[in-house]
């Protein structure tokens, strides 16, 4: 039996004439997302600071989908790359319509053991690559009198914050705010920005590379998790589909979040609960009624 989550949502062609540039496309989430662009019609634009892995995602994502993906070499932390992204962009498809926030990075560290520049190199990946993309692409858009999208990808703890991971949460934050600072100011151009938060979706080496063995195989990143599953890709790219397409037209400031309901386990005084077997609440309902 086929897998339940991992089933395409949107109809054919859904996406078809939409230019979409996506930030860190060419692994991991960025990759999956962009793959169900392309199934759905989009040319799709894939950056990061590694044009070799582009070139290779790109050549294999023509092979998978048939679909126009153009690989672009751009340091989001640089405005002027940015800026040289979109031109290549509008010289190969002549229009953009979506900017997909997603290039990131993280440290999993007690603060005190980060040093100021590793706190510089998340927010700058993270809050400053975000700003000068969606920057880029809101004054060419109002300049052009053409309506636009943007979609970041967040995190949970963006909302709340969270121990270990200072300099994201700090940055992702800035994100969130930005996305609905704009979903209000831009409005009036025709210009819609919302964000996803994802919980755990392991890709590739991720995991492994914010925990390394052994502590790696003792976190079970679905412990947390109500459903007591990880996300599928599929999962959020087709959130992603449908937040950057036209049947979305009115969602306009959201961050939809997207865990299973992880986050919330953490936030409830008494979710630790869980643990409790029914013969032990069978002594808890006895105690309570006398």
């Amino acid at each position: 039996m086929s897998n339940p989550y991992a089933q395409p949502m949107l109809r054919d062609n859904a996406l078809a004439g939409k230019t979409i540039i996506v930030t860190g496309g060419g692994t991991g989430l960025g990759r999956s997302m962009t793959t169900y662009f392309l199934q759905l019609g989009a040319n799709v634009v894939i950056s990061s600071r590694k044009l070799a892995v582009l070139e290779q995602t790109a050549a294999e994502l023509r092979e998978q989908t048939g679909g126009r993906v153009l690989a672009v070499a751009c340091d989001v932390r640089k405005y002027d790359e940015v800026e040289a992204m979109l031109a290549r962009t509008i010289a190969e498809f002549g229009r953009v319509d979506v900017l997909l926030n997603n290039a990131a990075g993280n440290f999993i560290s007690p603060t005190e053991r980060l040093s100021h520049k590793a706190f510089d190199v998340i927010v700058d990946i993270v809050l400053r690559g975000s700003y000068n993309c969606t920057l880029a692409l809101g004054k060419h858009w109002i300049a052009a009198k053409q309506p636009g999208t943007i979609l970041s990808i967040v995190t949970t703890y963006a909302s709340v914050g969270s121990a270990y991971v200072v300099p994201s949460a700090a940055a992702k934050a800035g994100v969130l705010a930005m996305t609905r600072s704009l979903a209000v100011e831009w409005a009036k151009y025709g210009i819609r920005s919302n964000a996803i938060a994802p919980g755990p979706f392991p890709t590739e080496g991720a995991w492994s590379r914010l925990f390394p063995e052994p502590l790696a195989s003792k976190l079970d990143p679905a412990a947390n998790v109500p459903l007591k599953r990880v996300g599928e890709h599929q999962e959020l790219a087709n959130l992603a589909a449908y937040l950057v397409s036209d049947f979305s037209a009115y969602v306009n400031g959201e961050v939809v979040t997207i865990d299973g309901g992880e986050w919330l386990n953490g936030a409830g005084e008494f979710n630790k609960l869980e643990i409790l077997t029914p013969e032990m609440w069978d002594q808890i309902e006895k105690t309570m009624r006398r």
